[in-house]
């Protein structure tokens, strides 16, 4: 019987050893944001040769992304996705957040565009200021982008 207690404590050791072990992997991970989710609300506009183009309500959302729910499973959604046309960018993460989740050409990719596609040339600001990163700029939570092409 002792020998069963012994055991048990020894695995129940390891398990919480092998737990802690991955959590601290995770944190030593610069790719990583947060491993906690995060609720953010980037808003973008793009103008094309001067005119406003209407971002889509619902991008992300919808049945074809029934094979990987990421936020409510019964909407069918990814974690980044429109709900109006207002240009606000819904980031709903439950678990860990990548840098290159936030990028804008994620948002991009699941709008199923190209971020070229749409002129020869392109200038962003954001919040304001000249910003060059583009397509790898990592959005964050009230920023304020906006895309000219030309």
């Amino acid at each position: 019987m002792k020998n069963i207690f012994i055991i048990g404590g020894v695995i129940v050791l390891v398990l919480f050893g092998g737990v802690w072990w991955s959590k601290s992997l995770q944190s030593a991970d610069q790719n990583v944001i947060t491993a906690k989710g995060l609720h953010w609300h980037p808003h973008l506009e793009i103008y094309i040769q001067g005119k406003k183009l209407e971002i889509p309500a619902n991008i992300g959302v919808g049945p074809q992304y029934a094979a990987k729910p990421t936020y409510d499973p019964g909407m069918r959604m990814t974690a980044v996705h429109t709900h109006t046309s207002d240009g606000v960018i819904h980031f709903e993460f439950g678990g860990v957040v990548r840098k290159e989740d936030t990028e804008l050409s994620n948002f991009f990719r699941i709008w199923g565009k190209n971020f070229m596609e749409l002129g020869s040339a392109v200038a962003m600001t954001v919040n304001g200021k000249e910003n060059t990163e583009l397509e790898k700029y990592q959005m964050k939570d009230g920023d304020s982008i906006v895309l000219r092409y030309e």
